[in-house]
């Protein structure tokens, strides 16, 4: 057994893979860096993140799978899920080493794993793009803060820079600590201080911030029907934990 340590990147998820045809590597386990434990039946080498590498592998799969699979990769990754770089791994290889694509072989547990773990991030990504209740900052700027259950910021940006092309916003991932920038130009990514709900918001946000947070609220109140009131479905919708950041939930 060889195990395989890379930086939790991308592009290190794709250096490994480079590695393991580079050397015709067999039984193999990759593991992140933050995550690795010595094992005494397994010989441990450390990958480094090479862009060029990264890319060639990308090319390949460019030549041999479709781009929602592709898609469908980077999002798995995106999930942050406890040995899901094994299951990347295993995608790819299977793509180089069949002569056909594999992204329809669900019969196949790799395959059809990827799938599973694919649908679960875009509907995160669904809610995000839903969910996100932004408030207007003293120097104009528009903020967010959000606890996804993945890493979607990157899959939500294209979404909300074309909605909100006109205005300065930032939306901000309180549990990986890191955000998504607009400055009507372009998206960043960026890591602030004091990101959290313990920061004084009355020194942050305008005067009239408040007002209209009461505002939407109200709104949400009166278009509520009771009668048709469905609890358990709209759980379903809107999940319990995501309540905290929606304005219509706090006033």
């Amino acid at each position: 057994m060889t195990t395989l340590i890379f930086d939790g990147t991308w592009a290190g998820v794709l250096c490994c893979v480079f590695e393991i045809f580079d050397k015709k590597l067999r039984d193999v386990k990759v593991v992140r860096e933050n995550h690795f434990q010595p094992d005494a039946f397994s010989t441990a080498s450390r990958v480094y993140s090479d862009e060029t590498r990264a890319k060639r592998v990308w090319a390949g799969l460019a030549q041999r799978i479709s781009k929602k699979s592709m898609s469908s990769l980077y999002s798995s990754y995106l999930s942050e899920l406890p040995q899901i770089e094994n299951v990347i791994c295993g995608f790819i290889r299977l793509t180089f080493e069949m002569d056909e694509s594999p992204e329809y072989a669900y019969a196949n547990p790799t395959v059809l794993r990827i799938s599973q773990v694919d649908k679960m991030v875009h509907r995160e990504k669904h809610r995000m793009e839903a969910f996100v209740r932004f408030q207007l900052t003293k120097d104009g700027l528009y903020y967010a803060s959000v606890e996804p259950d993945f890493n979607v910021l990157p899959l939500i940006a294209k979404h909300f820079k074309n909605r909100y092309a006109d205005q300065r916003w930032l939306i901000y991932d309180l549990k990986r600590n890191f955000g998504i920038y607009y400055d009507l130009e372009i998206v960043s990514e960026v890591t602030i201080s004091n990101s959290g709900n313990n920061v004084n918001k009355e020194d942050i946000f305008q005067e009239d911030e408040h007002l209209y947070q009461k505002l939407w609220s109200e709104y949400f109140k009166h278009v509520n029907i009771a009668e048709r009131k469905n609890q358990k479905l709209h759980l379903m919708h809107v999940p319990k934990r995501y309540w905290k950041y929606l304005t219509e939930k706090n006033l």
